[in-house]
């Protein structure tokens, strides 16, 4: 009875959907492999890739976010609900301190609506903001000048407002629950496949929708790579033979290599030659350099040439 391998996974295509969303198929899979990657690529995505959000901020007078502000229209607790929604991009681990101080003069206009928005934020080389047109407040007194600090931080999943209140950078500030996530959305479906006539196998299509700090492709690939670190911990020194996904060219390839010298269709005396020296696939053959086989018992120069007419022959 033969032992079934269960064979790598292939990424089959890459399709962009727009700037900041694609679909990834995987195929073929071993049965049942669509729903075990797609679940736990899923799973990663939304909970594990790294990205930067506002963890505390101060308004100059403002003691809480109880607080209303005059001349700013939004209450404090608004003024938080923006401020989470704004997208960062930071190039160092160290939490980030930003300013902002813009008279209501000053103010952003859209549609005839003057407006502070992320974009007024100073921001030093190692920050990006991904939308800057994210509304923070109004200021109905041209008068009025708003000043804001913001500690920004980076970090994986979920960040509670009580833990964000214990690691204030500044214990003044006020602080804000995090989600640090830069993947918006992740969909798979699971369909069957066939290569030739195996047709016991799956296809997997994942979908991933970024908030523009990340692409999709460096958001799939990282957390792919989470995933074997976590797995290869658990593995220890354990492998389990695995082949190239049925069709691929690496498939092809390995499935030539490993042909048997006797069904190359040399003559007797040079297969026999070849075998009698433990030389048993065409793997084993190209692994010798042409003053290796001639070194050979019983292999001589016309052997030699033989054998290197029929490689050419099977594009070897």
């Amino acid at each position: 009875m033969t032992t079934k391998v269960i064979h790598e996974a292939s990424l089959a295509e890459v399709n962009s959907l727009s700037e900041n969303s694609a679909e990834f198929v995987i195929r073929p899979l071993y049965y049942g492999y669509g729903n075990t990657l797609g679940n736990s690529l899923r799973r990663v995505l939304l909970s594990s890739v790294k990205g930067a959000a506002i963890t505390s901020f101060s308004i100059e007078g403002s003691t809480h976010e109880f607080t209303a502000i005059p001349g700013i229209r939004e209450d404090v607790v608004d003024i938080m609900l923006n401020l989470k929604a704004i997208r960062f991009k930071v190039h160092t681990d160290a939490p980030i301190e930003l300013n902002l101080e813009i008279k209501g003069s000053d103010q952003s206009t859209k549609d005839g609506d003057p407006r502070v928005v992320a974009g007024d934020i100073k921001l030093p080389a190692e920050v990006e903001i991904a939308n800057p047109h994210q509304t923070i407040c109004h200021i109905d007194d041209p008068k009025f000048t708003l000043k804001m600090h913001f500690i920004v931080e980076t970090g994986r999943g979920y960040l509670t407002i009580e833990k964000s209140s214990q690691e204030r950078v500044h214990s003044d500030m006020i602080a804000l629950d995090a989600v640090f996530s830069p993947v918006l959305r992740v969909r798979y479906k699971v369909e069957n496949t066939r290569v030739g006539q195996d047709t016991n196998l799956q296809q997997l299509t994942i979908t991933i929708d970024t908030d523009g700090t990340i692409t999709p492709q460096e958001a799939f690939e990282e957390a792919a790579a989470v995933l074997v670190n976590q797995y290869s911990a658990l593995a220890g020194g354990t492998t389990v033979e695995s082949a190239p996904a049925p069709g691929s060219f690496a498939e092809e390839e390995d499935t030539g290599l490993m042909l048997p010298i006797e069904e190359l269709g040399l003559s007797a005396r040079t297969a026999n030659a070849l075998v009698n020296n433990d030389i048993k696939t065409v793997r084993d053959l190209v692994s010798l350099s042409d003053s290796d086989l001639k070194e050979l018992k019983g292999f001589g120069t016309k052997a030699l040439d033989e054998v290197k007419e029929k490689l050419t022959e099977l594009n070897i």
